[in-house]
């Protein structure tokens, strides 16, 4: 390049980041506070309207894809920016404190997580992702080859695939019960999985809501078969927390994996492993350093992964702060209003459901066939000419995702557009 067309493309560069607001100016524009709670008693969707505001998703944007990863909202950001602002001046009062640093307790992070899942601190290691949670579980559970991991055929790679590792390493063999789309009751996923324990399962993994139709299992009953039959439970929560209420105490796994920065919208990077603490000491490190073989530090050990990213634990906070001053009562409840309509009105275009009739059964995810409608082809045309995204399974499968500030405006307009591709297609 010479140097006219440099300075030319230069000065091009400049002056597309003076016309395009940063991220700390659009920041600047998301109201300073959120909207009284008594708004939500009086007038619901003009609450959550006013909360659609903490989000930078633009305003002309339809979002139905929390399923794979939410927006964090301004009360997050501005709390990773106050924790990157800390870490970078590099004044912490003890000289052997870094911002970096991967070997603490941070229990300032797990007691708030720990209020909002239903456990203790010690049971808690704050980790990057569910798939990390789920490889400390696959590879830290002393198994034999031959001995039986039971889970689902709608499992994540992130669930599935690090028990495949250990499959193709060590011998352990790997049974999947066939889930129905839709499950019609709770009773007949735990036939299902009764039916298929044998006398060589150990392990019994399942997601708590399935990534492939988004079905809530019935988990509290299927950690409770587990432990009758001497069975570790070990369960997948990723699109739990923040969805609906969690409790894994009250669910009685002995296993717990999750990604906050779905619907809880932490950052990206943020998750995290619940081990009961009686089985802590039977699962061994996978990412190890200093600590791991000090059982006294209980789950600890399992987050000391070297150096981290701490200002994102910040980010992880403040969404569980967010979440407690909403309501996760009220937070659930707008889930399941919004998907139970988005199901009914794709149900009247002859969509059929994929995830359950039970209404108990489902929360903030809807699943559905719309053959011959094919899913990339929508999902394309939806983003780029009308800036609605969804996501889906080949060939017409769509799941679509209902976060707590989706409007019914934002719903129907979607649903106009798929009709509307529809007639483009000349589909009935």
């Amino acid at each position: 390049m010479d140097r006219r067309r440099f300075v030319s493309s230069a000065l091009g560069m400049a002056g597309a980041w003076a016309v395009a607001p940063s991220l700390f100016a659009q920041l600047e524009g998301v109201p300073s506070s959120l909207p009284p709670h008594s708004l939500l008693e009086m007038d619901a969707d003009a609450y959550w309207a006013e909360m659609r505001k903490q989000f930078l998703i633009p305003p002309d944007m339809i979002y139905l894809n929390n399923g794979t990863v939410g927006s964090s909202p301004a009360p997050v950001l501005r709390a990773v920016f106050q924790g990157y602002e800390e870490a970078e001046k590099l004044s912490q009062k003890d000289p052997e404190d870094y911002p970096i640093w991967g070997y603490a307790a941070w229990n300032e992070f797990r007691d708030p997580l720990a209020a909002f899942v239903g456990c203790t601190r010690d049971e808690l290691a704050l980790l990057r992702n569910a798939t990390e949670a789920n490889s400390y579980i696959a590879n830290g559970i002393d198994l034999k080859a031959g001995d039986e991991v039971l889970m689902t055929d709608q499992e994540h790679p992130g669930g599935e695939q690090p028990w495949q590792l250990r499959a193709k390493r060590y011998g352990v063999v790997l049974k999947k019960v066939a889930l129905p789309k839709p499950v019609e009751n709770s009773a007949q996923v735990l036939n299902l999985f009764n039916d298929a324990i044998g006398p060589r399962t150990r392990v019994l993994f399942f997601s708590h809501i399935t990534t492939v139709t988004g079905v809530v299992l019935p988990a509290k009953e299927l950690c409770a078969l587990a432990r009758s039959k001497g069975i570790l439970s070990a369960v997948d929560g990723a699109h739990v927390p923040g969805m609906m209420q969690l409790d894994v105490h009250d669910l009685g796994c002995d296993l717990y994996s999750a990604s906050p920065h779905k619907w809880l919208q932490a950052p990206k990077g943020s998750g995290f492993l619940y081990i009961r603490d009686e089985v802590i000491d039977r699962i061994w490190g996978t990412v190890v350093t200093e600590g791991w073989d000090d059982t006294q530090i209980r789950a600890e050990r399992f987050q000391r992964i070297g150096s981290s990213n701490v200002p994102v634990l910040w980010g992880l906070r403040a969404s569980i702060e967010l979440a407690n001053s909403i309501g996760m009562t009220s937070i659930e409840g707008r889930h399941r209003k919004m998907a139970d309509y988005l199901l009914s009105e794709m149900i009247k275009r002859g969509a059929t459901s994929w995830t359950s009739p039970d209404p108990a059964l489902r929360c903030g995810i809807v699943t559905v066939n719309v053959p011959p409608v094919q899913r990339m082809e929508l999902e394309h045309w939806m983003w780029s000419t009308h800036k609605i995204r969804i996501r889906g399974g080949e060939p017409s499968k769509l799941r679509l995702s209902a976060p707590y500030y989706l409007q019914k405006k934002d719903v129907d307009r979607f649903l106009e557009k798929y009709d509307e591709f529809k007639k483009a297609k000349g589909i009935a």
